[in-house]
């Protein structure tokens, strides 16, 4: 059994929103590719971890991981953006060093079905 916390539900809805005022009025149907950027929140002293440690500072910054921030994100997408997340053929994620205000960038793109393999369609 699944139970959803309310900062979950208050997720979906926020995504609701969103959706709603980038025109989307529908699920999308079909297949779909879906590109993610995970910007964490920045820290006050980011300065200081940046001037101790210029290549890796961001890897200190409090974040949710890629793959957890997914399921959140498909969930909040299922039946408001996308028809279901069964419908998903590719996947594209990233966590972009942190430049202010916490966020979630996505990019969903319809997938036209290509023809199948040729080899697939003669006879066994």
């Amino acid at each position: 059994m699944t139970v959803v916390s309310d900062e979950a539900k208050a997720y979906k809805n926020d995504v609701r929103w969103i959706a709603k005022a980038a025109g989307v009025t529908r699920p999308l149907a079909g297949r779909v590719a879906i590109a993610y950027t995970l910007y964490p929140q920045r820290p006050q002293d980011w300065q200081k971890r940046m001037r101790q440690d210029p290549l890796g500072w961001d890897d200190t910054v409090q974040c949710i991981d890629l793959d957890n921030a997914q399921k959140v994100l498909f969930d909040a997408l299922k039946g408001v953006v996308i028809e279901d997340d069964r419908w998903v053929r590719s996947i594209r994620a990233e966590r972009a060093e942190p430049d202010g205000d916490a966020r979630l960038v996505v990019t969903i793109t319809p997938l036209i079905a290509a023809n199948p393999q040729p080899s697939l369609l003669e006879p066994a």
